[in-house]
């Protein structure tokens, strides 16, 4: 089976992002475990990658997106690893997102196979994956950065070259903890007009032409009713999941140690986050938090 790429990991992100990948002219071959995933994205003019190392063999790139450093290295590394059986110049881009060092851990088995890795997280959220508008920060050789560029520039409007391998994820893990503590202080304002009686419609949409106006307030409100397509007005379903948030604060906070970084707002945002995923939320929106702090049941 001949394709130009094949697209690991089609969740919530993942699959809008191949699908864009073959919108914009690319054969896309997907692997997932979910086979309704995998479905979706034939019915969209992709194919199935059933035989994953058949496929990686005759691919020209190779994309992920995974839960956690764990499962790249896992698909990645050893003599079951795609990089075992991908030819040399294939481009390899890591979307996940995962420790800096990590991802300079897989540069480096990459490119003793003649691969050239970036690692490219992303920022945009669901909506920005499906409008391929997304935000890319990317790690890697210059070399590297530009044979991946014609394909980051098919899922995203915004494409930063970071720095040298495992700069992308660094960007990302500040982004990310920036946007955790961002969500919570939402919504601790959100709870707190509510309880005084505000509309927390009127309440968003002052804040909103104010000096607290925010990337959550406007993108993702996480009280319900107040955004149509947000997840909160759909049951926090969707969206960025409450575990991944977690993880990626994890990641963070393991940065911050390893560079003795003082992150306090950082570490309290991973702890909540941490007792929200205990809550058994762990699968719902991250916008859920604004349930925790008015002390009810998030399910």
């Amino acid at each position: 089976m001949n394709c130009d790429v094949v697209f690991v990991g089609l969740g919530n992100m993942g699959l809008p992002m191949a699908k864009n990948l073959v919108r914009g002219g690319y054969s896309v071959a997907g692997h997932d475990l979910d086979a309704v995933a995998v479905a979706d994205l034939v019915a969209a003019g992709g194919t199935a990658a059933v035989d994953l190392k058949a496929a990686v063999r005759q691919a020209k790139a190779v994309v992920t997106m995974l839960p956690t450093g764990d499962h790249v290295a896992a698909l990645c590394l050893g003599d079951d690893g795609f990089l075992a059986h991908a030819q040399p110049g294939t481009v390899f881009i890591d979307s996940s997102t995962i420790a800096p060092e990590k991802a300079r851990q897989l540069a480096k088995a990459a490119a003793e196979r003649g691969v050239a890795m970036v690692d490219a997280p992303v920022s945009g959220g669901v909506g920005g994956a499906t409008a391929g508008t997304l935000t890319f920060m990317v790690g890697g050789t210059p070399e590297a950065y530009a044979a991946a560029t014609p394909l980051l520039q098919k899922m995203g409007k915004a494409i930063y070259h970071a720095g040298v391998s495992g700069s992308g994820q660094t960007v990302k893990i500040c982004n990310n903890m920036l946007l955790g503590v961002q969500m919570i202080g939402t919504a601790e304002a959100l709870r707190l007009g509510i309880a005084n009686g505000m509309d927390p419609k009127v309440l968003s949409e002052v804040i909103a032409k104010s000096s607290g106006n925010n990337w959550v307030l406007a993108t993702c409100n996480p009280c319900p009713g107040v955004m149509e397509k947000a997840p909160a007005s759909n049951g926090y379903a969707g969206g960025f999941g409450v575990d991944l948030m977690r993880k990626d604060l994890r990641l963070a906070v393991e940065s911050a140690i390893q560079t003795d970084s003082a992150v306090p707002l950082g570490a309290m945002a991973c702890n909540l986050y941490d007792l929200l995923s205990k809550s058994g939320a762990g699968r719902l929106d991250y916008g859920s938090i604004f349930l925790m702090l008015g002390k009810a049941d998030p399910h």
